[in-house]
């Protein structure tokens, strides 16, 4: 973070010339050039915490669409345009080149991606999602009060849950009319947020019940939700400004219903092991939310104005993901021959059966350096695997041992988000009261040293392995040291 005591420099990137070649086609002499833009992971301990939590084979999966993005699609837009690279000379600003054909051209093609794998995932679902409705209706007949329930599970009153829905249905409508500046799309998008939040957040909440939250569709089902509700404001006429905020708006909803529902799930089934009352807990999480609803908004505005949500210090690559398909269907904005392109290649990724579809494309949309780190921090997890395998350790060691890995990754990650709300803070102060400029900071500048930030790898690594190793009972399980 720029905003704090700097020291190390989080990344390297270096541009690599393939040199001129000579291509004859159809008896014509062509000459390309081209190059490829080469970059370490970031130095981010959040981001390999991250990497770690997930496991060797989704980073590597996440990875691959970096590998596809940068390192195939990229070099190939630049050799194939030449024109692109003339008159450019220095590393700087190829470079810079590179980085504008990811954003503007590699990118659209992701989306395209995104978009078909969202719709593959909603298919995939399809049984979950039927499942997931009819555990709910079976749940709300129930809950009439003809069926005693024992005391751990007894939930809520469904048809009071549904008329709360309905109560809350009414503001969301004005919010929706404020958004659209129209009351009968306001309607139509009220009705779609009721369906798709309940459809969604039902194949959310089995999903993370059965598998685990990692294994929680949020960005597929949003996507889906933000393509639909994008086609319906387009077809009643709702573009422009009105109509990239009210299909944001229902996008921001369903993003947090599946959300919620996913931890929600989470939380009942530990209440359910503990021998916990699951009303009181539903309750506990309606407490929550409104609690986090109230503080949120006040993070994320001190968070974009220190930061600005979307630059290199903040990439949010969701909600850039979301703001330009709402941009390109509503707004017209989108390279849609890429986007078409991109959704072939989504095909082309599902008729081969590759893992994750949705993963590639996210990882061909986000900068190599996030990527990477995420995958450097999967590498990270399967060493501490082999270590542990090396050493015969137990089904109950090994749990004991990932566990206290998983731990210090999530101290990790939340130790650097809390740094970076508390340095934006401090960027505001400087800025409100100092009236220091955007390149002025407080906390000193000591380095930019790019080698002192190789060091957070092995530092990470020993953190990450050797404390878990530590905390795994060794005692009769060490053959081979």
């Amino acid at each position: 973070n720029s905003a704090g005591i700097q020291i190390i420099q989080d990344s390297a990137s270096r541009f690599v010339h393939f040199g001129k070649s000579a291509i004859e086609i159809a008896g014509r002499r062509f000459d390309y050039s081209g190059g490829i833009l080469l970059s370490t992971p970031d130095a981010s301990p959040m981001v390999m915490g991250v990497g770690f939590i997930v496991g060797l084979r989704i980073s590597a999966i996440l990875f691959s669409g970096a590998v596809a993005g940068w390192l195939v699609l990229v070099p190939l837009a630049l050799f194939l345009n030449p024109a692109m690279m003339a008159g450019i000379a220095d590393d700087q600003n190829l470079t810079a080149l590179a980085v504008d054909v990811w954003f503007r051209q590699i990118r659209p093609l992701a989306v395209g991606t995104m978009i078909v794998a969202a719709f593959y995932t909603l298919y995939t679902l399809r049984g979950s999602l039927a499942t997931g409705v009819k555990q709910a209706l079976a749940s709300l007949n129930m809950s009439s009060g003809s069926v005693e329930v024992d005391r751990t599970e007894k939930d809520l009153d469904l048809k009071r849950v549904f008329i709360a829905i309905g109560v809350m249905a009414i503001p969301m409508f004005l919010l929706y009319r404020y958004f659209a500046a129209s009351t009968g799309p306001a309607l139509v998008l009220t009705v779609v947020m009721l369906v798709l939040g309940i459809l969604f957040a039902a194949v959310a909440g089995y999903l993370v019940g059965l598998v685990g939250n990692s294994n929680n569709p949020i960005s597929g089902l949003t996507l889906s939700a933000l393509v639909i509700s994008a086609v319906l404001m387009v077809l009643m006429g709702v573009t422009g400004a009105h109509g990239l905020a009210a299909v944001l708006g229902i996008s921001g909803v369903i993003c947090c219903a599946a959300g919620v529902a996913g931890d929600m799930m989470q939380d009942l089934k530990v209440g359910h092991i503990l021998g916990g009352t699951p009303w009181k807990m539903e309750l506990g999480e309606i407490i929550g939310v409104i609690a986090a609803a109230l503080t949120m908004p006040v993070l994320l505005m001190v968070l974009n104005k220190a930061y600005t949500i979307g630059s290199v210090e903040l990439p949010a690559p969701q909600a850039g993901l979301m703001a330009l398909m709402a941009q390109g269907i509503v707004g017209g904005e989108m390279a849609w021959p890429l986007v078409i392109v991109g959704m072939f290649f989504g095909v082309v990724l599902i008729l081969i059966s590759a893992p994750a579809p949705m993963l590639i494309a996210v990882g061909m949309y986000l900068p190599f350096g996030t990527t990477a780190a995420v995958f450097a921090g999967g590498i990270i997890r399967a060493i501490l695997e082999w270590f542990m395998k090396r050493r015969n350790a137990s089904d109950e060691e090994k749990a004991r041992g990932e566990n206290s890995g998983v731990l210090v990754a999530s101290g990790l990650i939340a130790g650097q988000s809390l740094m970076a709300v508390l340095l934006a803070f401090v960027v505001l102060y400087e800025q409100a009261k100092l009236g220091m400029a955007d390149t002025e900071h407080l906390l000193p500048q000591i380095a930019n040293n790019f080698w002192a930030g190789l060091l957070v790898y092995p530092l990470l690594l020993g953190l990450l392995v050797w404390l878990p190793l530590s905390r795994m009972k060794t005692t009769g399980a060490r053959t081979g040291d």
